[in-house]
C-alpha cells in the first residue's frame, strides 16, 4: 500500500498540519513533514480535514438513484407506505433495473461526498426473500476499498404478522448480514415481547448486532425502549444494540425521559436519528451528557418512501442543526460530531479519527470553520479511504 502526504490541512478546524499516511493509517500529524521517497503528495491548501463521514442509518436497497424522477404516490401512514413499496418494487423488478445497480449508483454519490462507513438496512420478507440482501452485497463488493458497508437484515413488512420472516432474518445473518433488525414491535406487530424475544434470540445465537426501527411515539415507544434495555443488559450486548429513530424520547415528559436516558446509557444501547422534518428532534445534548452514542443517517434516499436525500452527510448534519435551532458555530459543530464521531461510536469503529494510528479515512472541505462546513456543505475536494484517494472535487478517481 502506497504512502500519502497531505500537506497544509486543518484537522477538525484546528491549526495547519501535514498528515502522513502509510499502510492505510495515519502515522504522523505535524507541521512541515518530510515526504518519504515515492510518496504521493497532495496540497490541502489550508482546507478543513474531517474524518470520514458515517451514515449510521441508510436503506441502499430502496433507492431510485440514477432513475428518472418518480412522483411520490403513497398514502399516509406506515402500512400505506409499505404497500406502495411492494407495488413499486414489483414494477422495478419487471423493468430489469437491479438492486445492485441502484445501490451502486448511490454508493458512488456517498464516496464523492466523503462517506467512509455506512450501516444499511436491507428488506427481508416472505415475498422477496433475500434478493435485496444479495443485491446490496453485490454493490458493496463493487465499491470495496472505497466505502465500508455493514448490513442489517430488516423486516420492513413486519415480523410476526408475516410468518416465516424470523427464519428469513436468521438466514440473512448466515448469508452475511452483520446485524438483525426489527420494526415497531408494539405499534406494527402488536406483540412487542415476542417480537423482541425473536430478534434478540437471533442476535444471541449468532453473536451479531441488533438495530431496531422504533417509530412508536410517547409511552408506547418508551415501553419498547424499556424492553430493549432489559434484554440488552440480560444478554450482555452493550455496544451492540441500536434503536433507530426513537421519536418517543422527544415526546415523553420528565422524569420519564430521565429514566429512559439513564437506562440506555447503563445498557450501552445507542441511537440513530435522521433529522426528520415531521417529528420533534431528539434531546441530543441530554443524550450526549449521559454518554449515549447517537449517530446520524440519511434514511431512504430518493425512493418509494420519500423523494428527499442525496447521500451528503454534511447536508444531513445541516438539517439536524436547523431542526435543533443551532446558530452558533459550536452548536453547528455538534451536529457534525453526530455525523462523524457519533456514528463511529454507534458502528463500534476502532481507530476512528485524525490522530496517529487512526485509519486513513478522511475528507477535505473548502470551509473556514466546522460551522461553515455544515451550513454550506460544499463539495469535498479530496476523499481518502484506507490511505487511497478515491475522489477528487466531487468525482471518483
Amino acid at each position: 500500500m502506497g504512502q500519502l502526504l497531505v500537506r497544509d490541512v486543518r484537522p477538525l478546524g484546528g491549526p495547519a498540519r501535514d498528515l502522513l499516511v502509510q499502510g492505510g493509517r495515519i502515522t504522523q500529524v505535524a507541521e512541515r513533514l518530510q515526504a518519504p521517497e515515492g510518496a504521493t503528495v497532495v496540497d490541502g491548501r489550508g482546507q478543513l480535514a474531517l474524518p470520514g463521514l458515517v451514515d449510521a442509518h441508510a436503506h441502499l436497497d430502496k433507492t431510485l438513484w440514477g432513475l428518472p424522477w418518480r412522483p411520490h404516490t403513497a398514502g399516509d401512514g406506515l402500512a400505506a407506505l409499505i404497500e406502495n413499496e411492494h407495488r413499486g418494487r414489483a414494477e422495478l423488478a419487471r423493468s430489469g433495473v437491479t438492486v445492485a445497480q441502484r445501490a451502486g449508483n448511490l454508493l458512488g454519490e456517498y464516496v464523492a461526498a466523503g462517506t467512509s462507513h455506512i450501516r444499511s438496512h436491507v428488506d427481508v420478507d416472505t415475498v422477496a426473500g433475500l434478493d435485496s440482501l444479495h443485491g446490496v452485497m453485490e454493490a458493496r463488493a463493487a465499491y470495496a476499498g472505497q466505502v465500508t458497508v455493514e448490513l442489517v437484515a430488516f423486516p420492513q413488512s413486519g415480523l410476526l404478522v408475516r410468518p416465516g420472516t424470523a427464519e428469513l432474518l436468521e438466514a440473512a445473518v448466515r448469508a452475511g448480514a452483520e446485524l438483525v433488525g426489527g420494526l415497531d414491535p408494539a405499534g406494527f406487530d402488536q406483540r412487542p415481547v415476542e417480537h423482541l424475544d425473536a430478534i434478540f434470540a437471533i442476535a444471541d445465537r449468532h453473536g451479531c448486532g441488533l438495530d431496531l426501527h422504533l417509530h412508536d411515539g410517547g409511552e408506547l415507544g418508551a415501553f419498547t425502549i424499556d424492553l430493549v434495555v432489559e434484554r440488552a443488559r440480560a444478554l450482555g450486548l452493550a455496544g451492540k444494540v441500536t434503536v433507530s429513530h426513537a421519536f418517543c424520547l422527544a415526546e415523553v415528559p420528565e422524569p420519564r425521559l430521565g429514566r429512559l436516558v439513564e437506562g440506555l446509557a447503563a445498557a450501552g444501547v445507542s441511537l440513530t436519528t435522521v433529522a426528520p422534518g415531521n417529528r420533534p428532534p431528539l434531546p441530543l445534548a441530554r443524550l450526549r451528557a449521559a454518554g449515549v452514542a447517537v449517530g446520524l443517517g440519511s434514511d431512504g434516499i430518493r425512493d418509494l418512501w420519500s423523494p428527499w436525500g442525496d447521500g451528503d452527510l454534511l447536508g444531513r448534519a445541516a438539517l439536524l442543526a436547523w431542526r435543533a435551532g443551532a446558530r452558533r458555530d459550536q452548536d453547528l459543530a455538534a451536529a457534525l460530531e453526530v455525523a462523524t464521531v457519533g456514528g463511529a461510536a454507534v458502528l463500534g469503529l476502532d481507530g476512528y479519527g485524525l490522530e496517529p494510528g487512526c485509519a486513513a479515512d478522511l475528507a477535505l472541505v473548502p470551509a473556514a470553520t466546522l460551522g461553515e462546513a455544515v451550513v454550506a456543505h460544499p463539495p469535498r475536494s479530496l476523499v481518502v479511504k484506507a490511505g487511497r484517494v478515491v475522489s477528487r472535487d466531487g468525482d471518483g478517481r
